[in-house]
């Protein structure tokens, strides 16, 4: 049994840091800055970033492909 689960504080500071990453891409490439290749680029980092929370609230391996 694979037993990878990290513990709720780890997972709190991980969700913090992703805010803080997040908020700063924001400002730096997102919504405010235009677009990128036809598809806003605050889109493409909500999408992304979207992605990195659920894999964060449910331990998801998005690389590992395993049944």
């Amino acid at each position: 049994m694979d037993n990878r689960r990290p513990g709720c504080l780890s997972g709190f500071l991980q969700l913090f840091l992703l805010d803080k990453a997040y908020n700063w891409m924001q400002e730096k490439f997102g919504y405010k800055q235009g677009g990128c290749m036809g598809c806003g680029c605050g889109f493409i980092l909500m999408v992304v970033f979207i992605m990195l929370v659920i894999s964060i609230i449910f331990n998801i391996d998005w690389f590992r492909l395993s049944f």
